[in-house]
């Protein structure tokens, strides 16, 4: 929605829909109580070829349309007369308008004339209606107190974190020192008896079951005999330890490495070709590693180094292992930790939702555009001529509106200036523009909101409720205030949205200013940011 052009449609368009005279309008009353009948009436008179389409509407801007009656025609010579007429009502009271109405003639069309009306209240016989006492005064609820509540509900998520990580660290040490062995045998012998109890073959987890069995072979190799088996192929592995045999002169049977073989080799094809062995063939798998362990064990020779070379280096694999724990337990801890925290801030989050609510934590924790617009640093400065002073969350931009305006509009005007912060579609808008006339002009700042509002229509906004009140300044400068609600849609995501407007216009000497506001429906923080602003408003005289 392009505000350059509201310039030049909203100064102009008294004149340009008084041209349209195509349509007369006219009502039946222009004050009534709330809830009667407002009889809204359009004529038209057309040849006898013309095809008139009037619109079927459900309301006709603030007012609800409580009947549509059926389409009178009266002939005229060669002329047809068409009368059509809306019953209207508004169950608030206060001053409206009711906006232009379109109708199709021919397929060109015409607006009808924007009326103003008066909702008044009814009044209330207090002599004939039965009057009841007062009723009694309720004791409201103490809420003093109540606070220990919130803080024990915080102390107890407190002490279910710190329970957590205490358990958690009390068993990982736990596990720790189990872990630890003497000898890479008794490492091996445990972690054969692990790997039968997780049941892995029975949950279907073959290639599982077998990475393990071979890492645990790998393992006992690499720390007993002191080969990179865990880096190794099968092959070099083979053929290392055949190397070894001879080197550490190591009574090996031959059926011990082929055995040792046959069952990494057969692991190969599980991982990598996604064999499927037999359930015997996976047990016999199972008692070859354990039985090719023992017998490397054995076949170690106890001269291979002394008791103190052994000592030194079952401590420095005790050492290694250690560490290597440790580094886990670390890194586990820090998990927890961050963990915590986590479950820490989703708790707390989830305890002030609860007694706060959602848009508190929303508002406060996520954020908002309009809180932050709300909370930021003002600035209070001076636009246009006549000049407009006003405060705003942010520096409004100077933008060149008589570009657009066509060569017969710069006729009549002297100087034009427009300042805009934000857009229609964004969290927040207002805007800021005025006017100089080269000659003496008669403004009717109510036919000025009326041609706002009609351009507002022509640019997509739908759905707009208007209502119209007297504006003064705080140094008393007299001047018109239309507000309400209307729907805007956004072009980029074809999206609709609901929002609210005020719009404020002065008339100074041959002088213009006017003020517009907008913003999505029932947005505190922007309700707060229009009231600042609009209790900001000075004006300054034109100057000649």
């Amino acid at each position: 929605m392009k505000f350059k052009l509201y310039i030049f449609l909203f100064l102009f368009s008294t004149i340009v829909f008084a041209q349209q005279k195509q349509v007369e309008t006219s009502i039946d009353t222009t004050k009534n109580k709330i809830g009667a009948e407002f009889k809204l009436t359009l004529k038209t008179v057309v040849s006898s070829n013309s095809k008139v389409v009037f619109p079927k509407l459900k309301n006709i801007g603030p007012l609800e349309v409580i009947q549509s009656y059926p389409i009178d025609t009266v002939k005229k010579n060669d002329t047809y007369e068409l009368i059509k007429k809306y019953g209207l009502t508004q169950f608030d009271s206060g001053k409206y308008t009711i906006p232009s109405i379109k109708i199709l003639i021919d397929k060109k069309p015409f607006l009808s004339d924007s009326i103003r009306i008066e909702v008044a209240n009814v009044k209330v016989d207090t002599l004939q209606q039965k009057m009841y006492d007062i009723k009694d005064i309720t004791a409201a609820e103490d809420g003093i107190g109540n606070w220990w509540k919130y803080v024990l509900a915080l102390l107890i998520i407190l002490a279910i974190g710190a329970g957590i990580y205490w358990y958690v660290k009390k068993h990982q040490k736990k596990k720790i020192e189990e872990e630890v062995y003497k000898t890479p045998i008794e490492k091996a012998t445990s972690l054969l008896n692990n790997l039968e109890q997780k049941e892995l073959v029975q949950k279907g987890e073959i290639k599982e079951y077998y990475s393990e069995l071979t890492d645990i072979a790998r393992n006992y190799i690499e720390e007993a005999i002191h080969i990179p088996a865990m880096e190794s192929t099968t092959s070099e592995l083979i053929q290392a330890i055949r190397t070894a045999s001879t080197k550490k002169k190591m009574t090996l049977t031959p059926e011990t490495v082929e055995n040792l073989e046959r069952v990494l080799r057969q692991a190969d094809l599980v991982k990598f070709a996604k064999s499927k062995p037999l359930d015997f063939e996976i047990t016999e798998d199972r008692n070859k590693i354990q039985k090719v362990i023992l017998t490397l064990d054995n076949a170690i020779p106890t001269e291979v180094s002394t008791e103190e070379e052994d000592q030194l280096l079952n401590e420095a694999q005790r050492q290694k292992q250690i560490q290597l724990q440790l580094k886990k337990q670390r890194n586990k801890r820090i998990t927890i930790a961050v963990g915590s925290v986590v479950f820490l801030l989703v708790a707390t989050t989830a305890f002030f939702i609860v007694t706060k609510g959602f848009a508190y934590v929303k508002d406060n924790i996520i954020g908002h555009p309009s809180k932050e617009l709300l909370e930021g640093e003002w600035v209070k400065s001076e636009y246009g001529n006549p000049g407009v002073i006003i405060e705003t969350p942010k520096v409004l931009k100077r933008m060149d509106a008589l570009k657009t305006l066509p060569k017969e509009t710069m006729a009549l005007i002297k100087e034009m200036q427009l300042f805009v912060y934000g857009s229609m579609i964004d969290n927040f808008y207002v805007a800021v523009s005025t006017t100089k006339f080269k000659n003496p002009t008669d403004i009717d700042l109510s036919k000025a909101l009326e041609g706002s509002l009609k351009v507002i229509e022509l640019q997509g906004g739908q759905n707009i409720i208007v209502k119209q009140e007297d504006f003064q300044t705080n140094q008393g400068i007299q001047g018109i205030k239309g507000y309400g609600t209307m729907t805007v849609l956004n072009p980029a995501t074809k999206t609709s949205l609901k929002g609210y407007y005020e719009i404020l216009l002065f008339k100074q000497d041959q002088g213009l200013q006017q003020i517009i506001i907008f913003h999505e429906e029932g947005d505190t923080y922007a309700n707060d940011i229009t009231t600042r602003i609009l209790n900001s408003v000075e004006l300054k005289k034109a100057n000649n």
